[in-house]
């Protein structure tokens, strides 16, 4: 009966044990995160920064998609060189938006900034797009020789064949002269053709759009960019609780599903052969063949998880930043119909007769090239490249940043910046 007694008296230490380590706990971490937003006031203290809320930061004014680049693009105006952008009161980084800014980051070896990647990396793993260091320069030399010009030219013709479909599709929706919303259109193009010409893989995305894997790519892209706009999803634990979390696990599935057997029949398909002669006397070799053939100098090939990996990030990559490049592309020529109508005749000209597009074509449109590569540099597909100071840095105008803090070059805005060009966005 003694013992029963003390029952009660043994709970409730244990309960003061369990609230003070609790106490503790929570004492820690927010004299953590005092000290992260002490860092960072300190960091950013020589540049000005647009009025911000004090809880928010500039998180809310990036909720509104589509706004965000022209809102950092006016910004620039007031801010030449750069300006610390607020995600909340723990997180910040310089927004870089002058050339000479650029080129002192540039010039150094500094990683690539772990947030910016982060909640992508569960999708497209630590391929050449993630990864740095020692890592990145063994991928790239492995992968070097699928970009190879031997290797590319037999893709234009199926490149040409996915922009058909693509083209016949158009014709039928343009029937009354009404706007026609054409992204998902050109991505789902893209899609096609890199899966064909870089994995020789007959997904027919362009007629069967309501494919799983499909569906499943446009999930996550939107869940990626949705996450990195709300800074409390930026906790993985608030973030693995929420239904977004969920949707994301979910589409995550499917996608790597997809990948797993795009790389499955591959492998099968090498195995029956016995030389990797064999396989270029039956085919060209593409950029999965390379991928499962390539050895460093000691013989080793990618592991599993990083053969995924770079398929992951190519299949997603490769197809998405096409799409938006070729779209506002064709809003440039459509917002320039004069200039649209020089290269219609350019291209006329060299073509001829023909409907498909060659290899050897594609030297003889300068004036083509000439506006495709000025519409990238108004509308560039990567806006912007993060970097993660690995050690202190001192601009040319004298100010400086600490090691560890974050800058973003904004591509957007340098191509834009007058220091370049007298007048960025006039036609000459």
């Amino acid at each position: 009966m003694a013992l029963f007694a003390l029952l009660p008296l043994q709970i409730a230490h244990l309960w003061h044990w369990a609230l003070s380590l609790g106490l503790l706990y929570f004492l820690f971490k927010v004299s953590k995160l005092y000290l992260i937003r002490r860092d960072l006031v300190t960091a950013f203290k020589p540049f000005p920064s647009p009025p911000c809320h004090w809880l928010y930061g500039h998180a809310r004014e990036f909720l509104q998609i589509g706004k965000d680049l022209d809102l950092i693009n006016h910004w620039a105006q007031s801010y030449t060189y750069g300006f610390p952008l607020w995600l909340g009161q723990f997180f910040a980084s310089l927004i870089v938006t002058h050339p000479d800014y650029a080129k002192a980051i540039l010039a150094r070896q500094d990683p690539k900034d772990d947030l910016a990647y982060r909640f992508i990396i569960p999708w497209i793993g630590e391929g050449l797009l993630v990864s740095s260091g020692q890592k990145w320069f063994q991928h790239r030399r492995l992968i070097t020789p699928a970009f190879h010009y031997d290797v590319l030219k037999p893709y234009v013709t199926l490149m040409s064949e996915c922009t058909k479909i693509m083209l016949n599709k158009w014709e039928q929706l343009v029937t009354d002269q009404n706007p026609v919303e054409l992204f998902h259109y050109v991505s789902l193009m893209t899609l096609d053709t890199i899966m064909k010409c870089a994995f020789s893989y007959q997904s027919n995305c362009q007629t069967d759009s309501d494919s799983t894997y499909i569906k499943a790519v446009y999930e996550l892209s939107y869940l990626v960019d949705n996450r990195f706009r709300h800074f409390t999803y930026h906790n993985d634990f608030i973030y693995n609780l929420s239904p977004q979390g969920f949707r994301f696990r979910r589409a995550l599935k499917v996608a790597h599903q997809h990948t797993d057997k795009v790389i499955t029949q591959r492998k099968k398909l090498l195995k029956n052969e016995k030389e990797l002669d064999k396989i270029s006397r039956k085919r060209h070799l593409d950029f999965l063949d390379i991928l499962l053939c390539a050895k460093d100098e000691n013989g080793h090939g990618l592991s599993d998880k990083d053969l995924r990996a770079e398929v992951d990030t190519f299949m997603f990559e490769g197809h998405d930043t096409t799409a938006s490049g070729i779209s506002w592309i064709l809003y440039a020529l459509a917002k320039y119909p004069e200039h649209q109508e020089r290269c219609r005749e350019e291209i006329k000209e060299v073509l001829g007769d023909r409907d498909t597009v060659e290899w050897e074509d594609l030297g003889k449109i300068p004036y083509t090239t000439m506006c495709i590569k000025e519409s990238l540099r108004l509308y560039p597909p990567v806006p912007g490249v993060a970097r993660k100071l690995s050690k202190p840095i001192t601009f040319c105008d004298g100010r400086s940043l600490p090691e560890g803090v974050t800058v973003i070059l904004s591509i957007y805005c340098i191509n834009r910046s007058p220091i370049i060009w007298k007048d960025p966005e006039v036609k000459v």
